[in-house]
């Protein structure tokens, strides 16, 4: 009978050992799937972030491109002589606002229009109505109507400078539209860095949910808050770094996608700008799941027994 007592008691032992073995199985292979998801979910926040941050750089880039390639004309007088305009030319490339400069003879001018125009017009006019000229890009700091409007008056007191033009119109619409351009680029980073922060905050609060007890139970036994804190806050900065190195991956393809449709992203791209987005990709991955986690896992060690069965 004893030993029918003591198979039988082998037997649940064995069934109790098998039924608890599956459900740790079960809920490692739970935490798995939440542990990857939590990745995936934070990597494609960051992408994100990292679009926005690249745009900004490669916006401010624009920005000094446009600039730079705004043209200040100067007509010089037609008793200029090549050497004279060199001369001119040289002392201007001395100047603060000087980036480059062009010396366009006026036989070059004429045979531009020509082409142009499909017509000589010294032909009919029977002298060369253009005069010589340089063309000047400017330094994009000094690219706004009023530093153009003390340049412009200093390059007309010259006595070999005729007159000076540039596009004023041109200039304002293009700082207007590029101010519009990188306020919204503003705004839209605070909204994503909101959003992302709210998303990742309730993915890792979630996370942290299904081990409140544990968390209580070390409570129960004398943990400190920071003994408590300690491996979720390394889970957290674990998966920032994973989700990070995933989102940079994302956005090298993205990079070189661009690249391969339209080589010329390379007049305004740098690897200054691709390593600034990465880095600032991987900060922003530890630091908002770190601080998610920080707050999440405070706020159930501030929690009674009551409210962890309530909640």
């Amino acid at each position: 009978m004893s030993k029918k007592i003591c198979n039988f008691a082998a037997k649940i032992d064995f069934y109790v050992r098998k039924f608890m073995n599956r459900r740790k199985k079960n809920a490692g292979s739970r935490r798995g799937v939440q542990k990857v998801t939590l990745c995936i979910s934070t990597a494609m926040v960051l992408v994100l972030l990292g679009l926005v941050v690249f745009s900004v750089l490669i916006s401010r880039n624009l920005s000094e491109w446009v600039k730079e390639n705004i043209t200040v004309t100067v007509m010089l007088r037609d008793d200029v002589s090549v050497n004279n305009a060199k001369l001119l030319c040289r002392d201007l490339y001395h100047r603060p606002y000087s980036k480059n400069i062009d010396y366009i003879s006026s036989d070059q001018a004429l045979k531009e229009q020509t082409e142009a125009m499909g017509s000589d017009p010294s032909e009919f006019l029977g002298v060369n109505p253009f005069p010589a000229t340089l063309e000047i890009q400017m330094h994009a700091d000094y690219a706004n109507r009023d530093s153009l409007k003390w340049i412009a008056k200093e390059l007309r007191k010259n006595p070999k400078v005729a007159d000076v033009a540039y596009q004023v119109d041109l200039m304002d619409s293009v700082n207007r539209n590029l101010t519009k351009v990188n306020l919204l680029l503003l705004v839209l980073a605070l909204l994503l860095t909101f959003v992302s922060f709210t998303l990742i905050n309730n993915m890792v609060r979630l996370s942290v949910y299904s081990k409140r007890f544990i968390i209580h139970t070390m409570k129960l036994v004398g943990a400190s808050w920071g003994f408590i804190r300690r491996p979720f806050m390394a889970q957290a900065l674990t998966i920032g770094i994973i989700a990070a190195f995933i989102a940079i991956i994302v956005l090298g393809f993205s990079v070189y996608g661009l690249y391969y449709y339209e080589p010329n992203i390379l007049t305004i791209l740098t690897w200054r700008e691709l390593v600034i987005t990465g880095v600032a990709v991987l900060l922003f991955g530890l630091l908002i799941t770190a601080l998610c986690s920080y707050i999440s896992v405070n706020k159930f060690l501030r929690m009674t027994p009551g409210e962890l069965y309530r909640i």
